[in-house]
């Protein structure tokens, strides 16, 4: 179980969630393309990761981008010797009661969600089915995968469909050999949850520190935060799973918050 030499595409992997991952990658030995709506720190990641630029580069894309992702796709494959594995990371947050909620904003939401994973999973498959040497794709979902917030109406509807976009992957790709598998981690803290806080203390009327204690951590086992190395090590283990045996399947990452 090794991800040495093999080439991954993450998208949203300039900051946060997504350069924890691309970090743990590189320190495997995996060949990483940093893929961000910001080409400027993809590639500024890229060389941060790897100073010689042998094993890393950064690709512009917009994932709801059809002619970005199939082009930015086409370019890592070409120049870094196909795909192996795909990370669908890349992803926002707004909040507000459904009631009030902006359609645009729906819509931006579950266009970078879902038509992201749609698109990049396309995309990569198509050069996973040629190789012939199978290949796994990892989710980025959400405890909110599983169960619902309050003020989170398009993220959670998002994070429910990656899970049945894994599971219809997962069945087409079995005979190429190539696996899906969902990540579902608890709030780590990041710039995008950062920016919950004060939404949702406004929202909900009360403290930031409320926010945190009793809503964000109340059902962890500890009262901790999600770390993106806790994300990291669980999505190097799916990647790196070899056997349909691991195909089609949701791992939740969440201190406890969340537990089937």
């Amino acid at each position: 179980m090794s991800v040495k030499d093999k080439v991954a595409i993450i998208t949203g992997a300039a900051s946060g969630i997504g350069k924890g991952i691309a970090t743990a990658f590189v320190a495997a030995g995996a060949k990483v393309a940093i893929a961000d709506l910001n080409l400027d720190g993809a590639i500024a990641t890229a060389k941060e990761l790897d100073p010689s630029g042998k094993t890393t580069m950064g690709v512009a894309m917009d994932v709801a981008n059809e002619a970005q992702v199939d082009a930015g796709i086409n370019e890592v494959a070409a120049k870094m010797g196909g795909i192996d594995i795909l990370i669908c990371n890349a992803g926002i947050q707004t909040v507000a009661p459904l009631d009030e909620f902006d359609f645009g904003q729906w819509k931006k939401l579950l266009s970078i969600h879902l038509d992201g994973a749609f698109l990049t999973t396309r995309a990569s498959l198509r050069h996973m089915y040629k190789q012939g040497r199978g290949g796994a794709i990892v989710y980025m979902g959400s405890v909110h995968s599983k169960e619902a917030s309050v003020l989170k109406a398009p993220y959670v509807t998002a994070k429910h469909g990656l899970i049945g976009l894994a599971k219809v992957v997962a069945k087409e790709g079995a005979k190429h050999g190539v696996r899906a598998n969902v990540i579902c981690p608890g709030f780590v803290r990041t710039p995008l949850v950062d920016k919950q806080i004060p939404e949702q203390a406004k929202s909900l009327g009360i403290t930031e520190a409320e926010v945190i204690k009793n809503v964000m951590l109340k059902n962890t086992v500890d009262g901790e935060f999600t770390t993106v190395e806790d994300v990291a090590a669980a999505t190097l283990f799916f990647a790196s799973f070899e056997s349909n045996a691991l195909t089609g399947q949701s791992l939740i990452v969440s201190h406890g918050w969340f537990m089937e």
